[in-house]
């Protein structure tokens, strides 16, 4: 059980503990807890002196994956304040969008992401920023950085932005108490303890890394194992072997990389954790049979901060289920009328526990959406057996999944309209075997317009994240409709493209 009422006071109390013990391996590099804790101090003192920052104020972080996000978390948690993790794939344009909707004072960021961006500093004058690069000269002061411990469990701790149906992301607000309660589920379902050390190779601003990877670790004294690269992917395995590394979480499309590669003799992994997109039957069923550890199974969004359930540790596991809900967390299936539905039945899958968000930020109707009579809908469709395995048919309308992380096309709809002589655009998606999705875009022109390929493209990459880039511009004369107008995505989908 981890005692505590806030992120801040519980890293402080995990890291007092663990003092000279290695929190993160970085290659060569280790830091241990007492240099992470001083330096989260230290960024604390600064944003309230340096800056100005209160309690409650918005702080982003937009990094790439370092030790330092780790200082810049808690460190903005040790100042009251709430951290807005940004995705380090977005480009300019949908930063700012977060940046202005958060309404965040301050940015930590890198000179990579930072330096390359200063149309940010130009949409966002008020905008502040502290470089990562500036850590190793910041004061750790005498007082523990003013630590804010009387932050309660129902406020605002973080808020992850994450896309939705209406084109703009929706900031998920999470609270102290809805992140510790997913951490101890968390602690519980995967058996986890000190001596474990957890692999941490995906973003470190994604949801699931952020509570599995980044926050369960550490406030349990454990280690992070922080992968430099992943090029070559046998990297990831040597630095497994060379640091002991025990639980490994991550998306199938690594675990699939997994089965091409050979088996370390002296391999120290107790267990693997697929999140973020459905696990392939035949994955699960190929990589049983070669690793001797379980691979589970989990599920989860961002609103539930995010674990919803796990395929037990010790089995059974079921192949194409999303297992169990972990401890201290209901999954119920319902109707659109709001109502439970009998084991076996479809429909949309409803969660309720300590871990669902408080709603979303600014946006009261969206919430009310999500959120009804404690229950989060989740907008994922499925059923759930007697035994309480709970599985997945089918998933949020329209979206995506490329290489784990959710697309929606109407984020990609809405940049091409902004694309002189476009009538209409749909954005689907055809399957890959290598990123599992990829969106395809079909775009009819105004007439007499003639609109070129390459051109929408070099719009939509100045504009959205590499990953959400369509594989393909189709050019039609229309789009299909029914009789009320609206666009036939399935007559789409049925195209042989």
């Amino acid at each position: 059980m981890i005692p505590s009422m806030n992120l801040a006071t519980a890293f402080r109390a995990s890291a007092e503990t663990n003092r000279e013990k290695t929190a993160i391996f970085w290659g060569d590099s280790v830091y241990s807890y007492d240099h992470l804790n001083a330096q989260s101090d230290a960024v604390a003192h600064a944003l309230k002196t340096r800056f100005g920052v209160v309690p409650g104020d918005r702080v982003a972080i937009w990094v790439q994956n370092c030790p330092e996000f780790i200082s810049a978390f808690f460190g903005i948690q040790k100042a009251g304040a709430v951290v807005t993790p940004i995705n380090n794939f977005l480009k300019p344009d949908e930063v700012c969008f977060i940046l202005g909707d958060a309404g965040c004072r301050v940015m930590i960021t890198d000179s990579t992401l930072g330096g390359a961006a200063p149309e940010i500093g130009e949409a966002l004058p008020e905008l502040e920023t502290l470089t990562i690069e500036e850590f190793g000269e910041l004061p750790v002061p005498a007082d523990s950085g003013g630590v804010v411990d009387h932050r309660e469990p129902t406020e605002l701790a973080v808020i992850i932005y994450t896309s939705g149906t209406t084109g703009r992301p929706k900031g998920a607000m999470l609270t102290h108490g809805n992140l510790l309660h997913n951490i101890e589920s968390c602690r519980k379902i995967l058996e986890a303890e000190d001596y474990d050390r957890f692999v941490l190779l995906l973003p470190m601003f994604h949801s699931f890394m952020l509570t599995v990877c980044n926050l369960l670790p550490l406030l349990i004294g454990g280690s992070i194992v922080l992968i430099r690269s992943l090029h070559p992917p046998k990297n990831v395995m040597l630095e497994i072997v060379r640091h002991k590394a025990t639980i490994l979480p991550a998306i199938p499309a690594f675990f699939r990389a997994m089965l091409h590669d050979s088996v370390p003799a002296d391999i120290p992994l107790r267990a693997a954790v697929s999140g973020a997109a459905p696990l392939p039957v035949e994955t699960l069923n190929v990589f049983s049979k070669k690793f001797p550890f379980p691979l589970i199974e989990g599920y989860g969004l961002s609103e539930a901060s995010p674990v919803v359930s796990f395929n037990p540790l010790r089995g059974p596991w079921i192949a194409g289920s999303i297992g169990k809900p972990v401890p201290d967390v209901e999954v119920s299936v319902r109707n659109e009328a709001g109502e439970k539905l009998p084991d076996d039945e479809i429909g949309e899958i409803c969660v309720r526990g300590g871990n669902v968000m408080a709603g979303y930020w600014n946006n009261e109707e969206e919430t009310k959406k999500a959120i009804r009579e404690d229950w989060l809908y989740t907008g994922d469709i499925g059923y759930r057996r007697a035994d309480g395995f709970a599985f997945i048919t089918d998933r949020k309308k329209d979206m995506l999944l490329v290489n784990g992380i959710n697309v929606y096309p109407r984020e990609i709809e809405e940049v091409i309209y902004q694309i002189p002589g476009v009538k209409e655009a749909a954005v689907i998606g055809k399957e890959d075997p290598r990123r599992g999705e990829m969106p395809i875009a079909f775009v009819a022109p105004d007439e007499g317009v003639e609109l070129d390929e390459k051109v929408i493209l070099a719009f939509l990459k100045e504009k959205l994240a590499a990953y959400k880039i369509p594989r393909k511009i189709l050019m039609v004369d229309a789009l299909p409709r029914n009789a009320t107008g609206k666009i036939l995505k399935t007559e789409l989908r049925n195209r042989n493209v």
